[in-house]
């Protein structure tokens, strides 16, 4: 690639990352819904038109964000598992990073619970749904490893079933009391429920699940 090619990417490159930066920040202060394109554009400081060359419309963008959503949670996940050994102890670990995660990035997490209900034909993706269709792949390996870990070392029961479907329910499970944790939160408080004990116990009652019986 010559210079001249190096520098344009780059600026393409950075101009992306400031029509991203600018969303998360309009997502973060008005909602989801009533964030607009032209507040994205008028946030980053750059023409309407300009924000549609790079992303085609709200939920191209919404896609955008999710990747970056994804490769943070990923690389959260990558920590929780290289601090424990056995394979249950990495689930547990990699669950309470969700919920950490969740926390500490909320528009991040809402933005992924938008992707997740997107049905995009995967015939035909869009570069950014294929991104975070790449890396939402990259992520749940990393609980299938840990599940096909835990079976080896003895930490997750052997008749556990296929670790990928495992994943898959350990992961809509855990983003649904997630989710209602946020949705309700008044409502538990009420009750005398705090959140983060809600979602503390949901995990571990998935992982006991996990264990071999004694």
């Amino acid at each position: 690639m010559s210079y001249i090619a190096e520098r344009r990417q780059e600026e393409k490159e950075r101009r992306r990352a400031e029509i991203l930066d600018a969303a998360e920040a309009v997502a973060k202060s008005a909602g989801w819904d009533a964030m607009t394109m032209d507040q994205v554009a008028r946030k980053a400081r750059l023409s309407r038109a300009l924000v549609y060359v790079y992303f085609k419309d709200k939920s191209d963008l919404m896609f955008g964000i999710g990747e970056r959503a994804l490769a943070l949670l990923r690389s959260r996940f990558e920590e929780a598992v290289a601090r424990h050994r056995s394979g249950l102890d990495q689930i547990t670990a990699i669950g309470h990073a969700y919920i950490a995660f969740s926390q500490e990035f909320p528009v991040y997490f809402e933005v992924l619970a938008r992707c997740e209900l997107e049905s995009p034909d995967t015939t035909n993706l869009q570069p950014n749904e294929e991104a975070v269709l790449q890396t939402g792949d990259a992520v749940r390996d990393l609980m299938h490893r840990a599940l096909e870990g835990g079976v080896r070392d003895g930490s997750i029961r052997p008749d556990v079933g296929d670790a990928r479907v495992v994943a898959v329910v350990l992961w809509g499970f855990m983003h649904g009391i997630i989710q209602l944790s946020g949705a309700k939160a008044k409502v538990l408080a009420h009750d005398g429920l705090h959140t983060r004990e809600l979602m503390d116990q949901a995990l571990l009652m998935a992982t006991r699940a996990l264990q071999p019986p004694c």
